[in-house]
C-alpha cells in the first residue's frame, strides 16, 4: 500500500475483541462484589466475637446460681489478711502446633496453599459456665507460620504454576474465647473461637494483596488428661481462614482444614479436678 501504511485488521475481529473485554470486565466486576460481600461478612463476624467476648462475663454470671448470704451470727468473722489472699486464676498455657490437609472456597477464593504454625495459646477461666460448660478467655501468639504457596497465582489466588515457595510470616490473635465441658474429667471436649492478624514477608496468594491479613479461627476439640497440671490437646477438626479484606481492590484469602495438637500446661489453682 502506498506510503508504507498497513491495512486495518478486520472490523469483525475488533468487534470480536471488544465482546470478549465487555465480557472480562463484567466477570471481574461480578466476581469483585462477591468477595467484597464475603469480606464484610467476615469483618461483622470479627466485629461480633469482640462483642460476644464483652458480653460473655454477663451472660454467665447470670447463669450461675445465687451464693447464700452469711449468717454473721454463727459464722466468725476473717481477719483481713487472710481474706485478701485469693487463690490464682484457674489458666492454661498450651504450646501448640497445626496442620493444614485440605482446603475449601468458604469465604475465599485462594487454592493449592498448605499451612504449618506453632506458638502459645493462652486461656484463662475468667467468665464462669456457660452452655454447661466453663468458659474461658483465649489468647494466641503464633511466632512461627509457614504458607506453602505456589510461585505465580492469578489475583484470586489460583496457582497458575506447580512450582512452589514457602514464606514464613507472624500471627497474633488477641480476640477469642474457649468452652471447656466435663472440665474435671478425664476426657474434656472443647470449643475455641479466636480473631486477630497475620503477617508474611511477601505478599501471598495473589501480587495484588496484602502484607498483613485478618485471621480468623474456629476448632472443635478433645482434652485428655495426662497428670494433674497437663493435658494432650486434640484438635480434631478446625478452619484457618486469613484475608486482607479488601483494604486492596484484591481480597484473595483462604480457608485451610488443619489438625491442631498440643500440650496444655495448668498455671492456675483447680481445687478438685
Amino acid at each position: 500500500m502506498a506510503f508504507g501504511l498497513k491495512p486495518l485488521p478486520p472490523l469483525r475481529n475488533n468487534a470480536h475483541e471488544w465482546k470478549c473485554s465487555q465480557a472480562f470486565c463484567r466477570y471481574s466486576a461480578v466476581a469483585h462484589r462477591h468477595h467484597e460481600l464475603i469480606s464484610h461478612r467476615l469483618t461483622k463476624i470479627i466485629c461480633g466475637l469482640a462483642a460476644l467476648c464483652l458480653t460473655l462475663p454477663q451472660l454467665m454470671r447470670a447463669q450461675d446460681p445465687p451464693s447464700p448470704a452469711p449468717n454473721l451470727d454463727t459464722q466468725p468473722l476473717e481477719s483481713p489478711q487472710r481474706s485478701s489472699a485469693n487463690p490464682p486464676v484457674e489458666s492454661d498455657i498450651i504450646v501448640e502446633g497445626l496442620v493444614s490437609y485440605g482446603h475449601y472456597k468458604l469465604l475465599a477464593s485462594g487454592s493449592g496453599c498448605h499451612l504449618y504454625t506453632a506458638g502459645f495459646e493462652y486461656d484463662r477461666h475468667s467468665w464462669g459456665r456457660f452452655l454447661g460448660a466453663r468458659a474461658d478467655y483465649t489468647a494466641e501468639f503464633l511466632p512461627f507460620v509457614l504458607l506453602d504457596t505456589a510461585v505465580t497465582s492469578d489475583i484470586w489466588g489460583t496457582p497458575t504454576t506447580p512450582n512452589r515457595k514457602i514464606v514464613p510470616g507472624i500471627g497474633i490473635s488477641p480476640i477469642g474465647f474457649r468452652l471447656v465441658w466435663f472440665d474435671h474429667k478425664r476426657l474434656k471436649p472443647y470449643l475455641t473461637i479466636k480473631g486477630g492478624m497475620l503477617g508474611f514477608t511477601q505478599k501471598v496468594l495473589s501480587q495484588k494483596a496484602t502484607y498483613e491479613n485478618i485471621s480468623f479461627q474456629s476448632g472443635i476439640g478433645l482434652l485428655v488428661k495426662m497428670n494433674e497440671r497437663m493435658d494432650l490437646r486434640l484438635g480434631l477438626f478446625s478452619d484457618f481462614h486469613f484475608s486482607d479484606g479488601f483494604v486492596v481492590p484484591v481480597n484473595p484469602g483462604l480457608d485451610v482444614m488443619n489438625a491442631n495438637l498440643g500440650i496444655s500446661y495448668e498455671i492456675g489453682h483447680r481445687s478438685s479436678r
